[in-house]
């Protein structure tokens, strides 16, 4: 099949380094759900791929939620009473808590704590803390500093905006020759975070960017969107286009060097979950996660109006490593073969899905006389193969309609990669067609 071919061609350590080049970029800018964080995002990655933006107005009614007032911020700090700048917003766009209202006055210690978050069982990090929906204000910084703070008066500023506006998300298609879709979902709405956040982005970026130059089977469709009010507002001003979505997977957390984890969809036996079990399979340490409606944008896509079949792949999940939602996931945290690792891992998973037929043995009466076909020396490096004799067998004894491409993988043993060379020879040779 030409896509393993395409796949084979790719220089994985070069791309990895022009992914992390690009989270280099996209590092400093303050995202978040709403705001010109996100849209200076999707510029920068327009670059790469034709994203189309959607502003959809605050106030907007999405299912049972609203999309509220956008938030941009400018600038804040904290000064002491020698007026010395002791938090600084420029300095990381983490030491303020993400939808912080506008605030400028003068306050005693005592009050200002009540505003403070830090993180006591790492004391040098800055905590990620975020207030979307309850109007307050409010500083993150390393706990070793709160712990200094003296008695004095404090000049706390932060020059934000939150005023009626609109929620940003980017949506990129590629289409292919079904309507049927593949969807592939990040979150677009943290600030300095690479692993969360950051890594699922330049992964989708570069994965759209490699597919849109492909004759494909399936049509895919990229999001980024803010994390669950974005995914929930796509949903609400797409319903119909569900209906096309036969495949789907989740991206975040994929810039560390923990193993690989896949969460199931809702369905648990959806096509997907059945690819990227078999992907994960002899992968060192990597786990298959049951569903849960606890997490990132899946839950939203697998909410039972909709039960998508779509999961979730990362490395560590969420909340089981302590740099998470902190200043330690930064640049030093993610490295460039990581990422190239998981996006090799996603060409795979491309691979099986564009592969992935059911198939109808056209010589169904005993086995056909394959030598006469030249189907034993026909396969350039693969026809001395040991599996390769089997995976004929295999192929035409499960065609009958009701074993698809990857149920012969795993009921043989033989590699998809070797079934579906053998299944193209075949083809070539009359002696299967596609089940429609």
């Amino acid at each position: 099949m030409n896509l393993i071919e395409d796949f084979q061609k790719i220089d994985s350590d070069y791309e990895g380094k022009l992914m992390f080049e690009l989270t280099e970029r996209l590092y400093p800018i303050c995202r978040s759900i709403t705001g010109n964080g996100v849209r200076e995002t999707l510029s920068i990655l327009q670059e790469f791929i034709p994203i189309k933006g959607t502003e959809i107005p605050s106030g907007t009614k999405v299912f049972d939620w609203e999309i509220p007032d956008e938030w941009n911020i400018e600038d804040a700090w904290i000064k002491n009473s020698r007026g010395e700048k002791i938090v600084d917003f420029k300095k990381s766009n983490l030491h303020v808590l993400n939808y912080s209202i506008p605030i400028d006055k003068k306050i005693g210690l005592s009050e200002l704590k009540e505003h403070l978050y830090t993180l006591p069982d790492y004391p040098e990090w800055v905590p990620y803390r975020t207030s979307y929906y309850k109007r307050q204000w409010g500083f993150c910084l390393p706990h070793n500093q709160f712990e200094t703070l003296e008695d004095e008066e404090y000049h706390v500023s932060i020059n934000s905006k939150l005023e009626p506006g609109s929620l940003t998300y980017g949506e990129f298609f590629v289409p292919g020759e079904t309507r049927k879709e593949v969807l592939f979902s990040c979150h677009i709405c943290h600030p300095s975070l690479c692993n969360d956040n950051l890594s699922g982005i330049v992964i989708a970026t570069w994965l759209a960017k490699i597919l849109s130059k492909l004759n494909l089977r399936y049509s895919y469709r990229f999001l980024f969107v803010p994390g669950t009010i974005g995914s929930i507002a796509w949903l609400a001003m797409n319903e119909q286009r569900t209906k096309n979505i036969t495949h789907g997977v989740v991206l975040t957390l994929l810039g560390d060097s923990s193993a690989f984890h896949y969460k199931k969809s809702r369905q648990e036996t959806a096509e997907i979950d059945q690819i990227m079990t078999y992907l994960l399979k002899d992968q060192e340490n990597a786990k298959i996660l049951d569903f849960s409606p606890y997490g990132y944008d899946e839950r939203q896509f697998c909410s039972p109006g909709f039960n998508l079949p779509v999961g979730r792949l990362s490395r560590k999940p969420f909340g089981e490593f302590p740099e998470y939602h902190t200043s330690a996931d930064n640049l030093s945290f993610i490295k460039s073969e990581n990422l190239s690792r998981s996006l090799m891992l996603l060409l795979k998973l491309i691979t099986i899905i564009e592969g992935n037929r059911t198939w109808i043995n056209l010589n169904p009466k005993g086995e056909p006389q394959l030598g006469k076909r030249g189907l034993y020396n026909s396969i350039g490096g693969i026809s001395q193969h040991k599996d390769y004799q089997m995976a004929l067998l295999w192929i035409l004894n499960l065609s009958d309609g009701n074993s698809s491409l990857l149920d012969i993988t795993l009921k043989s043993g033989i590699s998809f990669e070797i079934l579906l060379k053998v299944a193209d020879e075949l083809v070539g040779v009359g002696l299967l067609r596609e089940k429609i």
